[in-house]
């Protein structure tokens, strides 16, 4: 299904992607050397259950999770990518931390992801992932609006991922997003441009360029969840919801400067 939300909803698009981004902010600026898993997830909780918003995760079962996924925001570290499930880890200076966020508040949903390197290293490699995926996830932006078709997204993201020399993974990218959290077009993160669903405003899309540094191929972990690089090399992903206007693009999940 491809949703297209009239002015009213957008509008509730809106408060929903200020608040996964003030979310994704204030986990970033609490995680800090030793913080356990555990608690980054019931943090997430608190923020989300006292801003009357609801999780997208805690009962998301699809084919390829074991289900239901039972936490509420998405914790992968180093060679983990996707769906990272939280559990009893604490973080150690170094560790490349991707937080994945998802709610729905007013009847409309937000999904974003950040990735950051946790205490004071910074290991170049993966400051480099960071950067890349970061800068994938504006060329896409920029190639959004009224007119504009899928395949001009992912060509756009994928010419920066394969320009700084990593592979792509097809199985999962971009999608839209409404009232549910995962809906049509899928937006591949490599394409042809000029191909695909043409843009309209209304239209909500969560981009999201993810990379991981010597392989496109992924290995599900024993928790059933959590998709990890089958090399064991680090990965990062970012991600943003952005609304198709009349003007463009409009980024929803922009995380507040402090």
């Amino acid at each position: 299904m491809i949703e297209i939300l009239n002015e009213s909803e957008v509008e509730r698009a809106r408060a929903t992607g200020a608040l996964v981004g003030t979310i994704l902010q204030t986990l970033r600026d609490r995680v800090t050397v030793g913080t356990n898993l555990l608690d980054v997830d019931s943090w997430t909780k608190t923020m989300i259950d006292e801003a009357g918003a609801v999780s997208c995760y805690v009962d998301y079962a699809p084919s390829f999770g074991r289900g239901p996924f039972g936490h509420y925001v998405c914790t992968a570290v180093n060679d983990a990518v996707l769906h990272g499930l939280p559990h009893d880890r604490r973080l150690v200076d170094g560790d490349l931390l991707t937080l994945d966020l998802a709610v729905v508040l007013d009847g409309v949903a937000a999904d974003s992801a950040v990735s950051f390197v946790v205490g004071d290293s910074r290991p170049p490699e993966s400051v480099r992932l960071i950067e890349t995926t970061e800068r994938a996830l504006e060329a896409g932006i920029a190639a959004a609006g009224p007119g504009a078709r899928i395949g001009d997204l992912s060509h756009a993201i994928g010419s920066v991922l394969s320009e700084a020399g990593y592979p792509i993974n097809v199985e999962f990218g971009g999608h839209g997003i409404g009232s549910t959290m995962h809906q049509d077009p899928h937006v591949s993160n490599t394409g042809r441009p000029g191909r695909g669903y043409r843009l309209r405003p209304g239209l909500l899309l969560a981009l999201e360029p993810w990379v991981m540094t010597d392989t496109d191929q992924l290995v599900t972990d024993a928790d059933g969840w959590t998709l990890r690089s089958v090399t064991g090399c680090r990965t990062a992903h970012s991600e943003h919801t952005i609304a198709i206007t009349d003007d463009g693009a409009e980024v929803l999940t922009r995380r507040p400067t402090r």
